[in-house]
């Protein structure tokens, strides 16, 4: 027998089977508990080490606390699990690995730098619509003092930064994609279906300026989704991108309107919206892996859930440089990731 094809358009799929997210839990760190989103997250870590002896070891704690937090909440076991999808900014992603070890759940590592939560959700929804798992947790992470050590330079020197730059997120956020029939929620969130992103390079080589190197990727993967599903842009209650700062939002605004959208009235970014800029001197916002996903796992979902918001529009975005890359004078290319949550009786 054949099987029915999900594919819409050139770059979307369309989930036949409706992946509900079941759970979800959000772990931040002290000045992410600080902002204007504190009272959202599950746990605010007051300790940056989290009881570690190394920055990498805290994040990895991060991504610990989150899977064990959003299992709980979802009244499972670590067995009831059958696959974990993470990522983070680290080398060979250290982070993932080693916090998650401990778990005895089989595991997929995916990089996407920034973008990491939009792919992990990706790929999670795919394994269940396919009847590949039931159960599966999509979660990433970052920590602010490991992604200075690792891409900017290390805290001890004092380093200024541009109005430009962005604060990386310290915190990490997990969440449980299972069968609409296992959900317990009153409120069912479905991934209706996903834009994939393509590798976008404009040639800019500021890594104090994620921005303005992300905002091409959210353009191309915003102007494919609303094409691949034949939508206007404002059915869609909300299009949020992950960490493009308030400089990437103006690049990207400026680029839709040019090709016809205008989504200021429906446009948020995580970024923005994670941090008090003028009190927490976090000068373009927030960025890392962690940013979109606390954001989302924190507000966005709680959000839909409580109705204000019925058809979202999740776009977290990355920068895919390297020290090696960055060092060597490679421009920064980009990627993004759209999934679309939709809240279903």
């Amino acid at each position: 027998m054949k099987n029915e094809s999900k594919r819409t358009g050139k770059r979307s799929v369309t989930f036949s089977h409706m992946p509900c997210i079941i759970s979800e839990a959000s772990i931040a760190g002290k000045k992410e508990g600080e902002g204007p989103l504190g009272k959202c997250f599950d746990c605010i870590e007051e300790d940056p080490m989290l009881g570690k002896n190394t920055w990498e070891d805290a994040e990895g704690e991060l991504q610990k606390r989150a899977a064990q937090k959003v299992i709980e909440k979802a009244s499972l076991k670590e067995c009831d699990i059958e696959y974990l999808i993470s990522g983070d900014l680290l080398g060979q992603m250290i982070a993932s690995s080693f916090g998650t070890m401990s778990l005895n759940i089989p595991m997929f590592g995916v990089y996407g730098a920034c973008s990491t939560m939009g792919e992990a959700l990706s790929l999670g929804a795919m394994l269940v619509d396919g009847g590949y798992a039931n159960r599966v947790i999509s979660m990433t992470s970052s920590h602010f003092a490991g992604a200075e050590k690792e891409f900017r330079f290390p805290l001890a020197y004092g380093n200024q930064r541009p109005l430009s730059a962005t604060w990386t997120v310290t915190g990490s956020g997990a969440v449980i994609i299972g069968k609409k029939e296992e959900d317990k929620n009153p409120v069912h969130i479905c991934i209706k279906g996903i834009t994939t992103g393509k590798v976008i390079d404009y040639g800019i080589k500021d890594s104090m300026n994620m921005g303005a190197c992300m905002a091409p990727a959210a353009f191309d993967v915003i102007v494919n989704n609303l094409e691949d599903f034949g939508l206007y842009e404002h059915e869609y209650d909300q299009i949020i991108t992950g960490d493009l700062g308030y400089v990437g939002k103006d690049i990207l605004l400026d680029m839709l309107s040019e090709k016809g959208y205008a989504i200021g009235d429906c446009y948020m970014d995580c970024g923005i919206q994670i941090y008090n800029k003028e009190q927490q001197d976090t000068h373009s916002g927030g960025s890392g892996c962690g940013c979109s996903a606390i954001t989302l796992c924190g507000h966005i979902l709680d959000r839909m859930r409580k109705k204000e918001w019925k058809k979202v529009l999740f776009v977290p975005t990355g920068a895919l440089l390297s020290p090696v890359s960055f060092n060597e004078g490679n421009s920064v290319p980009s990627i993004a990731h759209g999934v679309v949550l939709e809240v279903t009786e």
